[in-house]
């Protein structure tokens, strides 16, 4: 794994949100995590609690097997 600075890290994420939701929706998402408390590692339990981690991460390897468009 390539180990990147937390300053390339945030310029790779906010690419990564303008590239899927657009800039103003990317925006309007950094400003929803900045304004409500947020704790990513509940959110993730809660996503899928009815998957095992074995199903999860299958469904990782797939997203990352796919094609980009």
């Amino acid at each position: 794994m390539n180990t990147i600075t937390d300053t390339e890290l945030q310029l790779r994420g906010i690419e990564a949100l303008i590239a899927a939701l657009g800039v103003v929706h990317a925006e309007r998402f950094v400003s929803l995590i900045l304004r409500e408390p947020f704790d990513y590692t509940q959110w993730q339990r809660d996503l899928w609690p009815e998957k095992s981690l074995e199903e999860i991460s299958g469904m990782a390897m797939d997203n990352w097997n796919q094609p980009s468009e």
